[in-house]
């Protein structure tokens, strides 16, 4: 069993926490009705879930030689399904603390990709369970109360019943008529002590019904791990379809946009050739000139786009690894940048992507805000992970949490089982610091 599930038992039951506290004063209050409506309910409910379970069973043995009682079967073992949301609703009856669905949520599923994901799920068979308890013997002993219930009732009412049909005979015991209503008063009595009797039983009835409804019917530790993985698989899956975008985008843009640009330089330097041009601005020719001046803002704009490039996805990290693509950022760095990234091979692409634009975003805050007059960059595997540290010798004071270049980073490095670290006292140094699995 799941710690979350024996957490679940261990949560206080509301009635059960009223019955302890004020075990009087709670005759007087409405748990006790409140509880004997679950019940009576429970009493109903279980008594149609035995027909209905019963009828489906028997109906598909009976046409499983044909095929369709698989069918029938099918909605058999799916029957626990409604019968866990109606008791998880029904439970609020007694229990203000509702009971969380233990299913993953499945927006936009089609009705066979439901019917999968459900009978995979262990909560689905849990339900079932219930569901055969439930019929068997919960709906059992609900109406066993019931029945103790409503003939304690008549017992109260006996007097009034005896006064209503005189001079009619009335007997609760065969052979031994009842004269009068004075002589129905021990009749009374005894409905009475049969009503304070049914108050405690159905109290520990129902307290026995949470429990069991929390165990069976609510998620579990292995229930919320799933999801989880899932999630995290999912998140996954994102980035990754995300950075072979990315990648995509870079290669578009290296083999064409800037190709054409540099084929349009080419280009114009030709032009401005035939026309005479002498390279310093067209002498006096204005169509010289002009196409000069063509010709630089094709060079600023071919030099914009690769540096466009270079930070969609820098072809050295795929070339050379991280070690190489974080010296050529250091290199180009207003602030004077010493690397020593040290790796004994080349690692999982997840990672080195990941730490490359974490080194990045660093840099560029450093650049931005530290005031700092050297940076140092330092990457070891330690233990299995990618240790990578940024270390600035700025005013400090940075708080991560004021931009989300770095959240965001901090979320892609989850992703991969890692975490990201950030030290930044008021005088300085401000340290990032992100360690990543390399198992990737």
């Amino acid at each position: 069993m799941g710690a979350n599930g024996a957490d679940e038992g261990q949560q206080p039951v509301a009635v059960r926490a009223a019955l302890r506290t004020r075990p009087l004063r709670f005759l007087r209050s409405p748990a006790p009705l409140r509880c004997w409506a679950h019940v009576l309910s429970g009493a109903v409910l279980g008594l149609l879930l035995f027909v209905v379970l019963a009828v489906l069973l028997l109906a598909g043995l009976a046409l499983s030689v044909a095929g369709v009682g698989l069918l029938v079967l099918l909605l058999v073992a799916l029957a626990g399904l409604p019968v866990g949301a109606l008791e998880r609703r029904r439970l609020r009856l007694v229990e203000p603390l509702p009971v969380p669905d233990p299913h993953r949520p499945l927006p936009g599923a089609g009705r066979r990709a439901r019917i999968r994901t459900r009978l995979r799920e262990r909560a689905t068979w849990r339900e079932l369970g219930y569901a055969a308890l439930f019929a068997l013997p919960l709906a059992a002993a609900d109406l066993g109360l019931t029945v103790l219930l409503v003939f304690s009732g008549t017992l109260v009412a006996t007097p009034v019943v005896v006064w209503a049909l005189a001079p009619e005979t009335v007997m609760l015991i065969p052979g031994q008529a009842i004269p009068g209503p004075v002589e129905a008063l021990p009749a009374t009595a005894a409905g009475l002590a049969g009503l304070l009797f049914c108050a405690y039983a159905g109290t520990l009835l129902t307290i026995g019904r949470v429990r069991l409804v929390r165990f069976l019917l609510g998620p579990r530790d292995e229930d919320l791990g799933r999801q989880v993985l899932e999630l995290t698989r999912s998140r996954a899956r994102l980035v990754d379809a995300f950075e072979a975008e990315r990648r995509r985008i870079e290669r578009d843009l290296h083999d064409g946009a800037q190709q054409q640009l540099v084929a349009l330089s080419m280009t114009l330097g030709l032009a401005a050739y035939e026309l005479g041009g002498s390279g310093d601005g067209g002498g006096d020719n204005p169509a010289a000139a002009l196409v000069e001046r063509a010709r630089g803002e094709a060079r600023q704009a071919l030099e914009q786009l690769r540096g466009l490039v270079r930070g969609i996805h820098p072809q050295v990290l795929t070339d050379h690894g991280l070690a190489a693509a974080v010296t050529e950022v250091a290199l180009r760095h207003p602030i004077p940048v010493a690397v020593d990234i040290d790796l004994p091979d080349r690692l999982p692409g997840p990672v080195e992507t990941t730490a490359y634009f974490t080194v990045t975003e660093a840099l560029t805050n450093a650049a931005k805000h530290s005031g700092a007059a050297s940076i140092t960059v330092h990457g070891r595997v330690e233990g299995g992970r990618l240790v990578v540290q940024v270390t600035d010798d700025g005013r400090g004071g940075a708080d991560p949490a004021a931009g989300a270049g770095l959240q965001g980073l901090a979320d892609r490095v989850a992703i991969l089982r890692g975490r990201l670290m950030v030290t930044s006292p008021t005088g300085g140094p401000t340290r990032l610091r992100v360690e990543v699995p390399c198992s990737g």
